[in-house]
This record gives C-alpha cells, structure tokens and sequence, in this order.
C-alpha cells in the first residue's frame, strides 16, 4: 500500500481513477450473451372439443373477481376455500419460496454499487535487545493506531450483473406464477374433493332411500308367505337383499371419511377435529368464460413459471460468456495511523491509496467453455419444458371439454334409464303382489333401479369434479400481469376473471 504525505502528490493517481470510472460506466451497457425471446409454441387456433354454442369471452367477462370458485354458488365451499387461503401449508411452503426469490434479486442488485468499509485497529508491540559487549538487554515498546475507510467496486463492463439482476428477476416471476399454480392447485383439488364428498352424501341418501325400500319389500314378501302366497326362499331373498343395502350403506361411510380428512388437511385443521355436515349433492356446473387458445399462454401459472425459467437459463449464458472477458475494479483507500493516539486524527498521520485493477484469466483448461456450453444446454432443456408445458395444458383443456359436453349427454340419457327402471320396478312389484310373477322378477327390476339411479349419482359428481377441472386448466382467471404483482402472501387469493 503506498501511503502519501502531500495532498498534491495523489492528484494524477485521482484523476487516473475518475477516468477509468467514467469509461467503466461508458461500456457498463455492453452485456454480451444472446438477448431472450419467448420460445415459439404451438398453439391451435380453436379448441376440438368446445360444446355446441360455445362462444369467445368478451372483455367484460375478463374483469378481476379474485375468487373462481363462486361461480358454483356453495356457502360450504367457500367457506372452506376461505379457510385453506389463510391457512394451507403448501401453499405457504411456495409463498416462502417466493420471498427467497424476491431477496435473492436485491442480492443481485447490490452488485451494481461499490462496497465501503470502515476499519479501526491498536496494536501496541514490544522487542527485546541484547548488547553482546556489555551483556546487557534492553525493550523497545511501540504502540501503531489506525482509522481507514475503504470502498471498492468492480464496474458492470460486459453485462454480468445486469444478466444475473435479470436471471434472479426472471426466477422471482417464476416464483410467483408457482405460487399462484400451487394455490390454484389446492382450491381446485379442495373443490373437486368437496364435490366427490357430496356426491357420496347423494349416494349414502339413495342407498338409505333403496334400504327402506328393500325393507318394505320384506315385509311384502312375509305377508306373501304368511298367506302361502310365496315360498320361504322368496323371504330369504328379500331378507339378503335388504341386508346388502344395507351393508352398502355402512361402507360407503369409509369414502366420505377419507375426503373428509383429505379436505381437513387442504385447510390446515387436524383431522380429529374437522367434519362437515352431510347435504347431497344438488349443484350443476355453471358456464365457463371461455378464450381463445392464444389466452392459454398467459392464463396459465404453469405455463407463464416454465417461460420465465427459460428466459433465467438465458440469463446464465450471458453470464458464462462475461467469463472470458476481464474484469476491473476500482478500490480506494483513506484513513489516519500514527503512533501517538492524541496525534491520530491529525493531518500529518492521513494516508490514502486509489487506483484501478485489471484482471484476467488466460488459461483454465477449457473451463469457461464447458460452462458456456452447459449454460446453452440448460436453456435448451428449459424450452423443451416450456413446450411440453403448453402441449400439456391444450391436452388438458381438451380433456375437460370433451368430458362436459360427453357427461352432459350421458346426464341426460341416464335420467330416461332412470325413470325407465322406476317405471318397471313398480309395474313387477304390482305384478307379484298379484301373484302372477316370482319374486326373482322384483329382485331383477330393484337391481336395476338401484344401478340406474348410482350411475346416475355417480356422473353428477363425475361432472362437477370435471367442471372444476376444466377451470383450473384454464387458469382458474389468473394471468401473467400478476406475476409482478404478487406479494406472497399465501392469504392472498390469486385474482381471476369474472364469468
């Protein structure tokens, strides 16, 4: 370190260092490396499978709602939905993520300015001497006191801080768009769980309703008996097939349960604690605000976090290029030490020290070259998962649409099935009280209603679970805007578009 006495003597160095700075911040915009472009996607120009009358949303059914899951009209659901917002640890394992994303750029940024540092020390040191004449020792006791500040800064030549500011910016978007998919996620998954749990309440209602039944048709059957009418295997037979239903009743307890306690750990409750009263299920699915394939793209969470991871794995190029270059950095230096502690913040003890360093590696053996290589590669794998992802969220989208508008169909033929198998159930129940059919005849026609009316029970929940489904894949109304807009905070409801 040189050290300077006359104020004078360091002025060429200081204007040395003021042109190096303003010549480091000349070329600071100079970022090497490919700058991003979204990567090109397929993307269909209509949806297959759109039901008949099927329209494209207008704007106004694109304004922020902010909670998509009260196009289904159900107090119960939203109040669990509620309750999962605010207290779902998943969701705040990603909402956590997401504050480690966003630091992580202030980290980044700090690297576009310089590091000062103030430093203070006292030494005090001592030496003994021995003369060889007079056989004689003596000690020397000095004592050095020092202030210093010193800053130093390694100015942005070839784009690496700005390159690594925009891939942890990019990781911070992806971030948020994971966080808005993984909450997106459990309120689907709670909805579609809550819809299966009240299809079970319809299916418990009908096995309950096919019990009794079954009982009268016992009691039937025993006065049949009792007047010679029927035979004992006719009893028998009733007997068995009430005590099936029955037993049908008591095991579809288990299912019920287990959505119950799927839903409990959704919210963020033990399961011990939690249940909710049953009510079959009665709701129908509502329309869907539909877009154009084109919207898909920015609607969706997933597909916006695997573009921005792209365009992260971009950013390292840049940074693996800025490598091969050199690198410059301006450092300063300036304080007082003397000797004497009363004569340290004095003007004969300030020193000071200022210059610019140039620094570069000539030889690694093919080291940058690797990782240029491997940053390419990376960028490369992450289009191909951007990709994939788009494929994906058409195919589910499609599945989901063929999935209404086949159930929808199914619904309705079903219903006939229905009330086709009431109707013969109650024409062969009167024909065997007349005595002019066997009771296997009634057993057929009770085994027939029973299954028309569970198939029946059964797509109804199929439909609402896919309805669900079908508005979870298309976004659930979230777009990309939000990804710049989200705070993290996993009791925040990710906004979405009003029907």
């Amino acid at each position: 370190m040189q050290r300077h006495r006359n104020p004078r003597a360091g002025i060429p160095r200081v204007l040395t260092a003021a042109v190096a700075a303003a010549a480091a911040i000349a070329f600071a915009g100079c970022a090497v490396g490919p700058n991003y472009q979204r990567p090109a996607a397929t993307v269909p120009a209509s949806y297959k499978e759109t039901p008949e009358g099927w329209k494209v949303a207008q704007p106004s059914d694109q304004a922020d709602r902010g909670e998509w899951w009260k196009i289904y009209d159900d107090p119960q659901l939203n109040a669990l939905i509620d309750k999962l917002n605010q207290a779902n640890q998943t969701v705040a394992q990603y909402a956590a993520a997401y504050r480690q994303a966003r630091a992580l750029v202030s980290e980044a940024r700090a690297a576009y300015f310089p590091t000062v540092g103030l430093a203070a020390s006292g030494t005090r040191s001592g030496q003994r001497q021995s003369s060889t004449q007079s056989s004689s020792t003596s000690s020397t006791i000095s004592n050095s006191y020092s202030v210093s500040l010193d800053a130093s800064w390694e100015p942005d030549l070839w784009g690496k801080v700005s390159r690594q500011v925009g891939a942890q910016k990019a990781g911070q978007q992806s971030a948020a768009a994971d966080l808005a998919n993984a909450r997106l996620s459990a309120q689907a998954t709670l909805a579609q769980t809550y819809f299966s749990l009240r299809e079970l309440d319809s299916l418990q209602k009908l096995l309950d309703d096919t019990a009794a039944s079954y009982e009268q048709a016992l009691k039937l059957t025993q006065n049949q008996y009792a007047v010679g009418v029927a035979a004992r295997s006719d009893v028998i037979t009733a007997q068995t097939q009430l005590q099936s239903a029955q037993a049908a009743a008591i095991d579809n307890g288990v299912a019920r349960a287990q959505d119950e306690h799927a839903i409990a750990v959704l919210v963020g409750e033990p399961a011990s604690t939690f249940s909710i009263p049953p009510s079959p299920l009665t709701a129908v699915p509502p329309e869907v605000p539909m877009q154009l394939p084109s919207a898909l793209l920015e609607r969706r969470p997933d597909i916006a976090s695997a573009e921005r991871k792209a365009a992260e794995a971009n950013e390292q190029i840049g940074i693996a290029i800025a490598a091969f270059f050199p690198t410059l950095t301006l450092s300063a230096q300036g304080g007082f030490e003397s000797s004497a502690w009363s004569q340290l913040l004095t003007l004969p003890s300030r020193f000071w020290t200022v210059g610019p360093s140039l620094a570069a590696t000539l030889f690694d053996a093919g080291l940058r070259s690797a990782q240029t290589e491997a940053a390419r590669a990376a960028y490369d794998q992450q289009v191909a998962v951007y990709r994939q992802t788009v494929l994906a969220a058409f195919q589910n989208v499609e599945d989901n649409l063929a999935s209404q508008r086949i159930l929808a169909r199914e619904i309705v033929v079903q219903k006939q099935a229905v009330d086709s198998a009431q109707q013969a159930l109650a024409i062969t129940t009167n024909e065997y009280k007349a005595g002019t059919v066997a009771y296997v005849s009634v057993l057929t026609a009770q085994t027939t209603a029973f299954s028309a009316e569970q198939k029946l029970a059964t797509l109804a929940g199929q439909r609402m679970v896919s309805s669900v489904e079908l508005v979870k894949a298309l976004g659930g109304g979230w777009d990309a805007t939000q990804m710049d807009r989200e705070t993290g905070d996993a009791a925040a409801p990710a906004p979405v578009a009003q029907k």
